[in-house]
């Protein structure tokens, strides 16, 4: 028995749609094969009728009326014409030979060769039935009717249709069990992810939705919530590391600066005293918003607004000014920038965080190169179409098992604490290779850190 609920379904009214829609189209193909069978069958009785008709007209032309008189007696008698209608009248339409013994009424001759349906008692079983005749007149205003009863069509029609009839109904009844089966195990697979997803709702968040491995579209539904899921499970993760982060990171400015404040206060007035207090006050605020800047930029290019912005790109020249920015700065510390860019090389992005994640690079390039040291800077078009930007130092580089910590917000190596900072600067770049589909790679300069941002090509 059907469930209400399995009525409310969509896919189980989809699946009465498509029975409905298959049982009219098997109707449509029934009906003409009867209507075809049925014209062929009344098409062969038609063509015996005027076989014969001519025959017995032959008949008559050759023997006279005697012969005819007789030839339809013997006809009549034999076995296989037991259905066929035989009727000789003369001009007054009177009764001469045949097996139908009156004229049958609404046919009036005319002279020429017609075809009639009429109503007769079937010898057979002596039922009324439909029946074909043709009628002639032949020389001397004879009419001659022949004819054959239709009960056998008749019959070959019934049981077509009520085969037909019973193949739509066996159709339809199997459509329905078919569309219940189906709309079944499409509920199970649906109410399988109505629960995980309940169960995520209520706070399960390392819940995931079952995947039953027959790689359909439910499979892919399942495969692509899950990454959803995934993806929200590390932004949530992120969010509670960045937090924590936050608090870690910035309660030690604060606390330098409330405590350098609470000290200024404590001593004796001195204009000179005072003015250091409120330099170093404000040196640790600038770093604090500086911290702030930085997280929201990185929410900035995580953002889609960020993508809304976007437009064509010189990097060639952006890099070059980046370079030429930060080059006074290398010189100060005795390092040596190579500047190796291609020119012509465009790209679609967002200008103002390409200029920030190019400049953390550099940035952080000077920072942590020792004196006499070298920075390599170089931007080419690769042979796949690709964009490669590359930014190598010979500074002490990052293991390759912190690798990947350090693109994590406020992740900073031991050997770096001492040096100033956050720990976003390869966070932010990483966010802004997201953005443009970029693939960022850290690997070894030998000695150094070399990072690489490979920008797909045009089209």
């Amino acid at each position: 028995m059907i469930r209400p609920k399995l009525l409310k379904t969509f896919s189980f009214r989809l699946a009465l749609w498509y029975v409905a829609l298959f049982a009219g189209s098997a109707t449509v193909v029934f009906a003409f094969i009867w209507w075809a069978a049925v014209t062929f069958m009344v098409g062969q009785t038609d063509d015996s009728i005027e076989s014969e008709i001519w025959n017995l007209a032959e008949q008559y032309d050759e023997r006279g009326l005697a012969a005819l008189s007789m030839q339809i007696s013997t006809r009549q008698r034999s076995e296989g014409s037991r259905s066929n209608i035989y009727l000789l009248a003369d001009r007054d339409l009177h009764y001469l030979a045949g097996n139908m013994r009156q004229w049958p009424k609404g046919v009036t001759p005319r002279g020429f060769p017609e075809w009639h349906t009429i109503r007769v008692t079937s010898e057979l079983d002596g039922r009324s039935t439909d029946a074909r005749v043709r009628v002639i007149t032949l020389m001397g205003k004879v009419h001659l009717l022949v004819g054959r009863e239709l009960s056998d069509v008749l019959r070959a029609r019934a049981i077509m249709a009520s085969a037909m009839a019973v193949g739509l109904l066996v159709t339809v009844v199997m459509g329905l069990v078919w569309g219940n089966v189906m709309t079944r195990k499409l509920l199970e697979r649906l109410e399988a992810i109505n629960s995980a997803s309940q169960e995520i709702m209520g706070g399960a968040l390392s819940r995931r939705i079952p995947v039953s491995g027959a790689g359909d579209e439910f499979d892919r539904l399942a495969a692509n919530l899950n990454d959803m899921l995934d993806r929200i499970g590390e932004l949530l993760d992120t969010v509670r590391q960045v937090s924590d982060n936050i608090a870690h990171d910035l309660r030690s400015p604060l606390t330098r600066l409330r405590s350098r404040l609470e000290l200024a206060l404590l001593e004796k007035p001195d204009p000179g005293t005072q003015r250091h207090a409120m330099e170093e006050a404000i040196a640790q605020a600038e770093s604090i918003i500086a911290t702030f800047n930085a997280l929201l930029t990185i929410a900035r290019a995580e953002s889609a607004a960020a993508k809304a912005e976007t437009q064509d790109i010189d990097l060639s020249a952006l890099v070059r000014d980046a370079a030429e920015l930060y080059e006074p700065l290398g010189e100060d510390k005795g390092l040596e920038m190579r500047v190796e860019v291609a020119d012509a090389l465009t790209l679609t992005g967002n200008r103002h965080l390409l200029s920030q994640a190019v400049a953390n690079l550099l940035d952080n390039a000077v920072k942590y190169t020792p004196e006499g040291g070298t920075i390599l800077v170089r931007a080419a078009r690769m042979g796949d179409g690709a964009i490669a930007l590359r930014v190598a130092d010979t500074g002490p580089g990052i293991p390759e098992e912190e690798r990947a910590n350090v693109l994590r917000r406020f992740y900073r190596l031991d050997q770096s604490r001492g040096t100033p900072g956050s720990g976003l600067g390869l966070s932010l770049v990483a966010a802004v290779a997201r953005l443009h589909g970029a693939r960022m790679e850290l690997s070894d300069a030998g000695p150094g850190l070399a990072v690489e941002l490979r920008f797909p090509g045009r089209g």
